[in-house]
């Protein structure tokens, strides 16, 4: 195998993998040349159902061969967990729970394709391409429709036999914060109740504002209004998502953590979680740095175009 960074073909700007972000909203393809950069990428809406997900996904997988005139590894970044003894995949986001998704995206393109955890695809992206560089633990962290994480050690994923480790979103939400505000409780895509997704996710954000405001409003306009009309929400959001990332620091003590996800290009948001968590730690102590990704909110696709890559 080459370097992260070369390839054994020659000519620049070649074609040598491709990945695919799939998320609760949307789905992401990029098509990477032998220095990691994006020669094009092709973005739409995550749909519905499940037939036309996988029509979706093979359709991205023909798009990335006629970028790159040949066939590539391509790497899929998902929402989700395989379950590993049957293959199914269980998800809170994507329309695919109980469905063999990896195996019926290979009978949909024809061909073989890899498949990973799309917050474990980030932080392998930005741990060798990206705001990790440098650092020996990287801690992603999505923050998006969904919630997840993932941890990078030396450049490689840090895995275990069940392969749930990083599904951050489903911890229960802290209960002093939930009663002090008078929250609600409600049930997770998951199906466990409580989880801490169901408020810090773009609906949670969206749910705070009914619960403390009264109105319906969009995650990017609670965002927008965060300095006047909406504060109250705005606090309350970034004390829950604090709490996490808290719980997070002294289980794993990163060396940084670097956001993704659609919440994670709100401006500023990285300042004002860096401060809200500095709050909810111990008293002199500083919680690591917390970075935006590098590569964006798809920086997921380029992680998942890695391990395809690497794969083969």
């Amino acid at each position: 195998m080459t370097s992260p960074t070369t390839s054994n073909r020659q000519g620049a700007n070649t074609a040598i993998a491709a990945g695919i972000d799939l998320g609760g909203t949307k789905i992401e393809a990029q098509v990477f040349d032998e220095s990691w950069q994006v020669i094009d990428k092709k973005r739409v809406a995550t749909p519905g159902t499940y037939p036309a997900l996988l029509a979706a996904l093979s359709g991205l997988m023909t798009w990335s061969e006629r970028v790159a005139d040949r066939i590539i590894p391509v790497g899929i970044g998902a929402a989700g967990l395989i379950n590993p003894a049957t293959g199914l995949v269980l998800s809170a986001n994507i329309c695919a729970t109980g469905r063999p998704l990896p195996a019926d995206i290979a009978t949909a393109a024809g061909r073989p394709v890899s498949y990973i955890n799309d917050c474990r695809a980030l932080a392998l992206s930005e741990a060798v391409f990206g705001a990790g560089q440098g650092h020996k633990s990287v801690l992603s962290v999505i923050l998006g429709t969904g919630i997840g994480g993932g941890l990078a050690l030396d450049g490689a994923l840090r895995t275990g036999p069940s392969g749930t480790g990083g599904e951050i979103g489903h911890c229960a939400a802290p209960a002093a914060i939930v009663a002090q505000h008078n929250l609600p409780v409600v049930a997770c895509g998951c199906g466990r109740t409580g989880c801490i997704e169901t408020y810090i996710a773009g609906p949670g954000l969206e749910r705070l504002a009914r619960a403390l405001l009264g109105t319906d409003m969009s995650a990017r306009a609670i965002s927008a209004q965060r300095h006047s009309t909406t504060a109250p929400v705005w606090q309350v959001w970034c004390a829950l998502t604090a709490d996490l990332l808290r719980t997070l620091i002294l289980t794993l003590d990163p060396d940084v953590i670097v956001l993704g996800g659609g919440l994670s290009t709100i401006d500023g948001v990285e300042d004002d979680l860096f401060i809200a968590t500095q709050n909810a730690h111990f008293a002199g102590f500083t919680p690591p740095p917390i970075v935006l990704a590098q590569g964006g909110d798809a920086s997921g696709a380029r992680g998942a175009a890695y391990a395809a890559w690497q794969a083969t």
